[in-house]
C-alpha cells in the first residue's frame, strides 16, 4: 500500500505543500481531466507529517532500507486495531491512513 502511495505524484506534491501551515494549493491533474482546484490547508497533523516524512525517505535513492516506524505509530494512535503487529488487510490500513489524514485537515 505504501509503495503504491509513494508512486502517486498528486499525493506527494500535496503532502509537500501540506507540511507548511496555512498553505493554499492548486490541484491539477491533466491525466484525470479534472478542473484545477484551490484548496486551503490548515496546520498539518502528526499523521500527515509522518506520511510526508516516510514518502520523502522512500524517494531518497541513497537512503537504503526505509521502515515506516513513525508512520505506523501514528496510524496505531488513530486505529488501535493495528497495535500488536497482528496481520491486517492492506485495504484496512489504506482506509485508516487516508481517513486519519483527512480528519487532520
Amino acid at each position: 500500500v505504501l509503495q503504491n502511495l509513494s508512486q502517486t505524484p498528486v499525493l506527494r506534491e500535496l503532502l509537500k505543500e501540506a507540511k507548511m501551515p496555512d498553505t493554499t494549493v492548486k490541484l491539477e491533474s491533466p491525466e484525470l481531466s479534472m478542473e484545477p482546484q484551490l484548496i486551503k490547508l490548515g496546520q498539518p497533523g502528526p499523521l500527515t507529517l509522518a506520511m510526508y516524512q516516510f514518502l520523502t525517505e522512500m524517494q531518497e535513492t541513497k537512503k537504503g532500507v526505509v521502515t515506516p516506524k513513525e508512520l505506523f505509530a501514528q496510524v496505531c494512535k488513530k486505529a488501535i486495531r493495528f497495535k500488536g503487529y497482528q496481520q491486517q488487510d492492506s485495504h484496512e490500513l489504506l482506509r485508516y491512513l487516508l481517513d486519519g489524514m483527512r480528519a487532520e485537515e
